[in-house]
């Protein structure tokens, strides 16, 4: 008999890095969800910046309204700054975020100034606009897919059983929130996501790529932006492959349409 899955969560992050919101619903494209990761900040050389290199990007929220995206801070939420769901003019630069150079706009001044003061740093805030091209690595291609200023697909798929067993090793429990996936689901064993190869998450046809390295980000407590050892360090007793550590999947859309949470998630295909 099959296992069944169903997914539990949708999660979107329209600024990379900084905080994401859930959704009951959401339109999934070719370079992610609707407004996913379609911002990024950059320092004064155009450099992508994560909170790899500043914590307290963990302490700046998101959340969406009919009128565009609120960006705020986590502790104070009257402190907010309203940006657009997308950006059609502006000043073009490429912006570097790991190996790639990307085509974005700049939005605004008193936005890098807003951001500059939550972040403690000069920085940017970037735009992708519809031209610019940012192709998935080439290995996996189907369709010739886009991804945004997400580091490597457009979406990240996690299983709450593969959360409860590493939760079942720590001293101290962690929320999803520190893996900062798309798609959670509910069903099947720890892991089960590992094997996963051809899927379909209520209409839409998904193909898993490669399992998701993880960083420092994921030790970061995203409502205080302190810094630990955990979870990496137990992760890497028993999730350490090849000297890296892999903690869910890395998918990407075949077909486009709109998923809701409860969609029954079917394998097609298994690795």
């Amino acid at each position: 008999m099959q296992e069944i899955y169903s997914l539990s969560q949708i999660n979107i992050y329209p600024v990379k890095s900084l905080g994401g919101f859930s959704v009951a619903s959401a339109f999934a494209g070719d370079r992610g969800l609707q407004y996913d990761r379609r911002w990024m900040i950059t320092d004064e050389n155009h450099v992508f910046i994560t909170q790899r290199e500043i914590p307290l990007m963990a302490l700046i929220g998101t959340s969406l309204h009919d009128d565009g995206i609120y960006l705020y801070r986590k502790q104070q939420p009257e402190e907010r700054f309203l940006i657009p769901f997308e950006v059609k003019e502006g000043e073009k630069i490429m912006s570097g975020i790991w190996k790639d150079n990307c085509e974005s706009l700049h939005f605004s001044q008193e936005a890098d100034e807003w951001l500059s003061d939550m972040m403690k740093a000069k920085c940017k805030l970037m735009y992708m606009p519809d031209s610019s091209v940012r192709p998935v690595e080439a290995n996996f291609l189907v369709n010739n897919e886009q991804v945004s200023f997400a580091d490597g697909f457009p979406y990240l798929i996690i299983g709450e059983s593969s959360l409860q067993d590493l939760n079942n090793r720590l001293d101290e429990k962690i929320p999803m929130n520190r893996f900062r996936p798309n798609f959670v689901f509910n069903g099947g064993a720890p892991y089960i996501e590992d094997s996963w190869n051809n899927m379909q998450i209520g209409n839409v046809l998904f193909r898993a790529t490669r399992p998701c390295l993880r960083c420092m980000i994921t030790t970061i407590d995203q409502e205080t932006a302190t810094v630990n050892k955990e979870p990496l360090k137990t992760l890497a007793t028993y999730r350490n492959v090849g000297n890296n550590i892999k903690f869910g999947m890395n998918v990407m859309a075949v077909t486009h349409g709109r998923i809701q949470t409860g969609d029954t998630i079917y394998m097609q295909e298994a690795k």
